[in-house]
């Protein structure tokens, strides 16, 4: 179309069967309130059948928005089209839009405005989901510039966010193609860690995440081995980039809870036993190489306890302890002799044949015990000796009921 001046932003769209949804994918880029020259499209048609590609060619034909269209034979995954975008992309940022969804009419305004004005690196604009969920935690205010380690942007690493092209180019961050799963969030978390900056525009909804009626989002693709090889990816980045102490604990926090919790949940006590089992071995050496006690004290007891027990490979306790939790009992609260230390008395604790130790139970963060909030002591308060005898009366009286609890479970109802 004969622009020359540099862009603003470059909208990168990897498109495959996106049939309808890229008709309003398409049309909230051109709605967008920045001016049609301050912006440009790269979208990449990774080998669809559907009329994507052809789709894609006639919006070009038509739109004021300079637009470059790629038709490529399938990659397999949505990093090979995104890198391509990078490679083609002129502009100040670049925006990665999935063909699925669809922006507010204000967002790529809003981001490069807020951009410009906090010099970072990466912008997040606030997301909604359309058919389906999407992270919340992140948008409680509007902030020019957040700490990374302290805030919740963590728990969103989607490539829908505004990065500063001058950030992938000066230090060649692309997606990695040999992941099948998690790629994204690769790729968002060494930006966090490496650029000058994030922000977060919370005020106005800039994007639409949809799900969509046939089921073929990207995010259900891969099998639970795939996922491994992402966590396998998110833990050696932060190690990589991180330098040990609290910082790299808090970050650490997010590969455990929303990676590998995810493949023990209740949903393990359906599978088939091989199945149980070769989750455990592919989460051993992951558990010898980065679960630590400073990871494990920023994490809630329920859920640091079948972490613990990965970590020993005791696929009996991990099972003992899902039933627990699904059955909705609430553990005694268990005092130190000290008063110090609190403790939540779930299944196996103080056993010595498990082999789990008082700290896998100790409250450490804000906590849940039933309906009721629990907080970690302040100090230690000096304690009476009855509160030593309560504590063991406590254990005694945890066995003996997870003793009589088992024996209840048929066989046919272990694993």
């Amino acid at each position: 179309m004969g622009i020359t001046s540099t862009p603003d932003v470059t909208v990168i769209i990897g498109a495959y069967e996106a049939m309808p949804y890229l008709i309003r994918c398409l049309e909230s880029v051109e709605a967008q309130t920045l001016p049609a020259g301050r912006m440009e499209i790269v979208a990449v048609d990774d080998g669809s059948t559907d009329g994507t590609g052809e789709y894609l060619e006639e919006f070009a034909a038509r739109t004021a928005i300079e637009m470059r269209v790629v038709r490529q034979e399938n990659s397999g995954g949505p990093s090979g089209p995104r890198n391509v975008g990078i490679g083609l992309a002129r502009g100040r940022y670049v925006f990665f839009l999935d063909a699925d969804d669809y922006f507010g009419e204000e967002a790529l305004e809003r981001m490069v405005a807020m951009g410009d004005r906090a010099g970072t690196d990466v912008v997040l604009g606030k997301v909604i989901g359309v058919n389906r969920g999407a992270p919340k935690s992140m948008w409680s205010r509007t902030e020019e510039r957040v700490d990374v380690h302290r805030s919740k942007v963590i728990y969103t690493l989607s490539a829908q966010k505004l990065f500063r092209r001058d950030l992938l180019e000066r230090i060649g961050l692309r997606f990695d193609e040999r992941l099948e799963t998690g790629e994204d969030a690769l790729f968002t978390m060494e930006a966090y860690l490496r650029g000058a900056g994030v922000s977060v525009v919370a005020d106005y909804v800039c994007y639409h995440l949809v799900g969509r009626d046939d089921g073929k989002h990207a995010t259900k693709r891969g099998s639970y081995t795939l996922r491994f090889d992402a966590m396998e990816a998110m833990m050696a980045l932060i190690h990589r980039l991180e330098p040990a102490g609290p910082k790299r604990d808090q970050l650490m926090v997010r590969p455990f809870t929303v990676g590998m919790l995810q493949q023990f949940g209740f949903g393990l006590l359906k599978r088939p036993p091989e199945e149980q089992r070769h989750k455990m071995e592919l989460a051993a050496p992951l558990m010898r190489s980065y679960w630590t006690d400073g990871v494990a004290g920023r994490i809630k007891v329920a859920e640091r306890l079948r972490l613990a027990c990965v970590a020993r490979g005791r696929l009996d306790l991990l099972t003992d302890i899902l039933r627990y939790l699904r059955s909705d009992e609430v553990p005694d609260l268990v005092s130190s002799d000290r008063g110090d230390r609190l403790f939540l008395a779930y299944p196996h604790f103080r056993d010595a044949d498990a082999g789990l130790r008082d700290s896998d139970y100790e409250v450490t963060v804000p906590d849940w015990r039933g309906g009721d909030r629990v907080s970690r002591p302040k100090r230690a308060r000096g304690a009476s000796p009855q509160q030593s005898s309560t504590a063991r009366r406590v254990a005694r009286r945890v066995r003996r009921g997870l003793r009589g609890w088992r024996s209840r479970l048929s066989g046919a109802d272990r694993p």
